[in-house]
């Protein structure tokens, strides 16, 4: 199939961006979104022209480093799905797919494809760890957790931190990113003595790097890779009321 790419280049946060466009022949269907990427660079290359740079690691939809708009849409038109585990039998033969950066004040832009999410680094270094000393390793059933909780916990720890919830919100809020972050400690014992602290510390440095606040649209969930639910945030709002009376 030939497909051609209009893909978003600029060069740093302070230059101006524009798109260009790129025919690319020969892509199979069965070929990643960042596979076809990878062979659109090597024709790039080979004409002497700038790659296009663009954030990825693993590839496997685990590690949250990769995130584009594809046709307007986080992560591309398939739910549930991480821009790395795309392909392009997703995709029309001849059709023009318009790729673009997160776009969100909180996430400036490096290069391209890629923007600079050391926002939520710095979310995580306030709170999202638990620092008290718990002892040795206790065995799987020590700690008797309902499965309610404990799976709910687990849902909250599938958020991989890519950003698309932040960059398809059209407030560029981070509330689901960091309410899934407190939610998978608030919801466990280990997580109850930094309880107060961890989601005012949090917030407090979510509002400090410039996100915007929730409306509830629910564009965040719908976007989110791992389906992170909307419940999470409603949760935040509850520890965080409860941390600011005590």
């Amino acid at each position: 199939m030939k497909v051609h790419i209009k893909v978003w280049r600029q060069t740093n946060a302070q230059s101006e961006g524009n798109f260009s466009t790129y025919p690319l022949d020969g892509v199979s269907g069965d070929m990643s979104f960042f596979e076809m990427l990878d062979s659109l660079n090597d024709n790039l290359v080979t004409e002497g022209k700038d790659p296009i740079a663009f954030d990825h690691d693993c590839r496997e939809g685990i590690c949250g480093t990769c995130g584009v708009f594809i046709n307007g849409r986080a992560h591309g038109p398939i739910r549930g799905v991480t821009t790395c585990q795309l392909h392009m039998r997703s995709f029309q033969d001849g059709e023009t797919i318009v790729v673009e950066p997160w776009r969100a004040k909180a996430f400036p832009i490096i290069r391209d494809l890629i923007v600079n999410r050391q926002s939520f680094d710095r979310v995580m270094e306030v709170g999202g760890y638990i620092s008290i000393n718990t002892g040795n390793a206790q065995d799987a059933n020590a700690i008797p957790i309902a499965k309610e909780d404990a799976d709910a916990a687990m849902d909250a720890a599938a958020c991989i931190g890519c950003g698309a919830c932040v960059a398809t919100c059209k407030n560029s809020s981070a509330m689901l990113f960091v309410s899934a972050k407190v939610s998978q400690f608030a919801l466990l014992p280990q997580g109850q003595p930094e309880r107060s602290n961890r989601v005012k510390n949090m917030v407090d440095q979510m509002d400090e790097e410039g996100f915007g606040n929730c409306t509830n649209t629910g564009a965040c969930e719908v976007e989110c890779p791992k389906e992170i639910s909307l419940v999470n945030i409603a949760r935040m709002n509850r520890e965080f009321l409860k941390a600011s009376i005590i």
